[in-house]
């Protein structure tokens, strides 16, 4: 694999003047002319950053492209009302929003069609605890609601219509 520089060791362009102390200790004319033109040169046009030809296509791959389109679509079309960097933040949350909210939705269809009984092997068991009864509340002291052995890891098998 080639190396992004070439083999060279990568350095900083802005020499040892990036730090304000060096700048302090004492700068010669020429430094001084380089750094202010440095400082120029980092400076963008009203036409920067260009973005080159197909730099999307390159960048992602067809099938994420494929899911990105939608949200693209909603931040260009919002681009023109909110601004390009609003746009982009509703663009983020929406998607955000959406995959929590996919989330819920899955959790709570799998623990609501996916019980765990007597039919099954799989799925998730949930268990409830007892209800706290304090003395003085109405029905102390209550043990338990099984009244009889068999109530006990039946697994709904007692609702059972066979």
């Amino acid at each position: 694999m080639a190396s992004e520089t070439g083999g060279v060791k990568p350095f900083s362009i802005a020499g040892r003047m990036v730090r304000e102390r060096e700048r302090l200790v004492g700068m010669t004319d020429e430094e001084r002319a380089w750094r202010k033109q440095w400082l120029k040169d980092q400076e963008l046009t009203a036409r920067e950053p260009v973005m080159p030809k197909d730099f999307y296509k390159e960048r992602y791959n067809p099938i994420r492209r494929l899911y990105r389109a939608p949200l693209n679509a909603l931040q260009v079309a919002l681009t023109g009302s909110l601004g390009a960097e609003r746009a982009f933040r509703v663009r983020f949350w929406t998607g955000k929003f959406l995959l929590a909210a996919a989330g819920i939705y899955a959790t709570a269809y799998y623990f609501k069609y996916n019980d765990n009984d007597w039919t099954r092997k799989g799925g998730w068991r949930v268990l409830k605890s007892r209800v706290a009864v304090n003395p003085g509340d109405e029905g102390y002291p209550k043990v338990s609601d099984r009244t009889k052995p068999s109530d006990y890891g039946t697994r709904g098998f007692e609702k059972a219509t066979i």
